[in-house]
């Protein structure tokens, strides 16, 4: 492990968390090596060097950690906490996640490539303000009463009313691009809701999943309420989600795998929500500026990389204005510079490993091959490190593979368009349906394409933008159910219904 470039560069609780020789596996409140003692590495994708051995969890250890949310969920003292000691408790872990911020978003930083300037503005602060939204809804859980209607009891006293109860066990899988953040998405209501969970990080960027663990145990959660279980997708994840004391799944990545993850939670009527895939349009009204237009649909997709599920990948812009917001992109694009997540002056970092940039290039190959025309980048960006340049590809047929099928990386497909409805049908004619955006300011236009739009969310003069209250998930195969907001902690809650009988 090579820590000497950083060293200056991070806290001395990031480099202490760093230095150590293993970080292991969180079950029942302690910190322990997986069975076998088998481990696996994770790279920083920069530079290509190893920056931590973490423990590989397999079978045993994966049913350790169940049986102990098992055991903290029935019998602890997590199952006797009211409302407002959960609260507290949530509480003072988005305390301890504000005190840490720095060292966690270094850490996100070195693992995943992403800015470190970016990690602590957006992934660390939407990651405190979450958990401290969702430690309000912890005394707001509430049943309601109704009078009786039972046809052939109607001169009986009867009482009803509804509880809401957690869940039970949740399996909690997050991927590599925002893996704090996602992982407070889920973490939050389940805890809100007064589950317990088994928490896996994706197996390219575990350290600030790890690192949270240690903060869950300085706060003060009881001893197997949450614990940590690190290692890949096919033995742990699939051992994880198939186990019969999982009660629901929550689950964010490809839309392939959490169709796998589906098929397998239903073999148990195990409760899940899945979100995906998407290949977000970015729809430019004839009205709007393109410098504005422009400056959006770049911020939409190579924010993080291009490496976010809502990524604005295909956009649309009037055949008048094309040629003039295309060349506002590029400029950005040339003018963005290339370097770590660390370096304060890069815009364009890393992408999360070697396997997923091959996979970004070979897209691009795809998209040449059949036509399309390369308007900027295509190339990969550094000889060390995983680095593609903003690329925007134009002269693309709509049913190309690079239209319709998610790329995950810089790159962009752009097409011109005369037509607003023939663009909106367009934009839908898509498997996924996560997000979109809509520049303009013609509002009352814009009113009445939203409604015509078939996606989770829709951004207006904006894109990414996320708040804790709001929802946020896909329509079709951009997934089931949804994050954030009291819509994610429904999610979390069974409805148990009760009618009793008087005298």
């Amino acid at each position: 492990m090579h820590l000497a470039r950083v060293r200056d560069l991070i806290s001395q609780r990031a480099l202490s968390f760093l230095e150590k020789q293993e970080h292991g596996l969180l079950i029942d409140g302690k910190w322990q090596p997986a069975e076998g003692g088998a481990t696996f590495t994770t790279i920083d994708p920069s530079n290509e060097e190893c920056v931590g051995t973490i423990a590989s969890a397999g079978a045993v250890d994966v049913d350790r950690a169940l049986r102990s949310a098992k055991a903290a969920l029935d019998f602890g003292p997590w199952s006797r906490m009211r409302p407002v000691e959960r609260q507290k408790l949530m509480l003072r872990l988005a305390d301890l996640i504000e005190a840490n911020a720095d060292t966690l978003a270094q850490l996100e930083s070195i693992d995943s490539g992403k800015s470190v300037a970016m990690a602590r503005a957006v992934d660390i602060a939407l990651s405190i303000d979450f958990f401290r939204y969702m430690a309000g809804w912890t005394t707001k859980i509430e049943g309601t009463t109704s009078e009786h209607s039972v046809p052939y009891a109607l001169q009986a006293e009867m009482v009803h009313f509804t509880r809401r109860e957690p869940v039970g066990v949740v399996a909690a899988i997050v991927p590599w691009n925002f893996p704090l953040l996602t992982a407070a998405w889920k973490l939050g209501p389940a805890l809100a809701a007064g589950c317990t969970v088994v928490l896996k990080p994706a197996e390219q960027t575990p350290l600030t999943a790890l690192f949270l663990g240690d903060l869950i145990l300085e706060a003060g959660f009881p001893a197997g309420v949450v614990n940590i279980v690190t290692g890949d997708g096919m033995n742990t994840g699939a051992r994880l989600v198939a186990h019969p004391l999982v009660n629901k799944v929550s689950f964010t990545g490809s839309t392939e795998v959490g169709k796998r993850i589906g098929h397998a939670s239903v073999e148990n009527m195990t409760r899940f929500t899945l979100e995906l895939g998407g290949k977000s349009p970015v729809i430019v009204l004839d009205d709007c500026d393109p410098a504005k237009a422009g400056a959006g649909a770049a911020s939409a997709i190579f924010f993080n990389q291009g490496q976010v599920c809502c990524a604005g990948s295909r956009l649309y812009v009037p055949k008048k204005d094309f040629d003039n917001v295309v060349g506002e992109i590029v400029q950005i694009a040339e003018a963005m510079k290339v370097g770590s997540g660390l370096d304060p002056v890069a815009t364009i970092n890393p992408l999360v490993t070697h396997e997923h940039m091959q996979r970004v290039m070979n897209y691009i190959d795809i998209g040449l091959s059949g036509g399309a025309r390369l308007a900027t980048g295509g190339e990969r960006a550094a000889s060390l490190g995983y680095f593609v340049q903003p690329t925007v590809l134009v002269d693309v047929d709509h049913d190309h593979r690079v239209v319709n099928e998610e790329i995950f990386g810089p790159v962009l497909v752009a097409m011109p368009y005369d037509d607003l409805d023939d663009v909106i049908a367009k934009a839908n004619d898509s498997p996924y349906g996560l997000g979109a955006s809509i520049w303009s300011n013609d509002l009352a236009r814009v009113h009445q394409l939203i409604p015509k739009i078939q996606a989770g969310t829709v951004w207006v003069n904006c894109h990414s933008m996320l708040d804790p209250s709001m929802p946020f998930g896909g329509f079709k195969q951009s997934g089931i159910g949804r994050d954030m907001g009291k819509a994610s902690l429904d999610a979390y809650l069974e409805t148990k219904s009760v009618m009793m009988m008087l005298g």
